[in-house]
């Protein structure tokens, strides 16, 4: 990984290494037009920043990229587990149709090139997917309530079912999100991990309340899909102890900017 923050108002990413024929990344806060807690880099419509400043943010970073506007795809969440196949066809929907088709999703798989899928966090876990045999890629949001409805199986899956990927040959990052330190929970929460199966004493552990790693955790689902353990990329980024650097809906508030975890299949 590495941090690319060469010039004031250019995109700061943080890049992944998943080889040469596809580019990943994450945005951090830096080089972009928003201010206060939606500083600087926010392109995400759904939290209330400003439209015309997330429209500058929006065209720094695609021009970093190296694509148009229309091709980059972030859909709007709910923290569900639906997974939608960016393909030709929605590619060639007109603007209204594919905000339509974006509402409710949570993950996004594609084998087109030239296309930058993404989801949105601050503090969630983004997920980016990679299978270099059969040239598809995948962008997976997963809150706590995706990760315990294992949202990350649902989109390799998806990617299997769409384009015969086969986990044994994926590449996978588990990028910033909050750690198993910040991320305070609820007995309730605790329960409903517990309840779908999961292995507690890897994922959890008790200080005055519970904690849970979510990071662990889908890192956890991958190796139960048969990832192979050095195919997945820890990010290692705590989002609540480096709110400074990236978004932190506990930290900054839920009326603050989001990170921008993206992956793009090179055409």
């Amino acid at each position: 990984m590495q941090i690319d923050n060469q010039r004031q108002k250019q995109p700061e990413l943080l890049r992944y290494d998943l080889g040469e024929q596809v580019v990943a990344f994450s945005t951090t806060r830096r080089g972009g037009f928003s201010s206060g807690a939606y500083g600087e880099l926010n392109i995400n419509y759904y939290c209330g920043d400003d439209e015309a400043h997330i429209a500058q943010n929006r065209e720094a970073l695609c021009r970093e990229l190296d694509i148009a506007d229309d091709r980059l795809v972030m859909p709007h969440q709910t923290h569900q587990t639906e997974v939608c196949l960016v393909d030709d066809a929605f590619l060639q929907l007109p603007a209204a149709g594919r905000q339509r088709r974006m509402e409710g999703i949570d993950a996004l798989v594609t084998d087109v090139p030239g296309v930058c899928i993404g989801v949105s966090t601050a503090d969630c876990i983004p997920l980016l997917l990679y299978d270099p045999d059969h040239r598809a890629v995948g962008a997976v949001h997963a809150g706590w309530r995706g990760t315990v409805a294992r949202i990350v199986c649902q989109a390799v899956r998806r990617m299997h079912d769409a384009f015969q990927t086969r986990p044994d040959r994926l590449r996978a990052v588990v990028g910033p999100g909050i750690s198993l330190e910040s991320f305070e929970v609820g007995q309730e929460v605790y329960d409903a991990f517990a309840a779908a199966g999961f292995d507690m004493p890897v994922i959890s552990r008790r200080y005055a309340k519970w904690h849970l790693d979510l990071p662990e955790c889908n890192r956890q689902q991958l190796l139960a899909l048969g990832v192979l353990p050095n195919h997945i990329v820890m990010s290692g980024i705590c989002t609540y102890q480096q709110h400074d650097r990236f978004f932190s809906a506990r930290r900054l508030g839920i009326r603050s900017g989001r990170i921008f975890s993206g992956i793009i299949l090179r055409a």
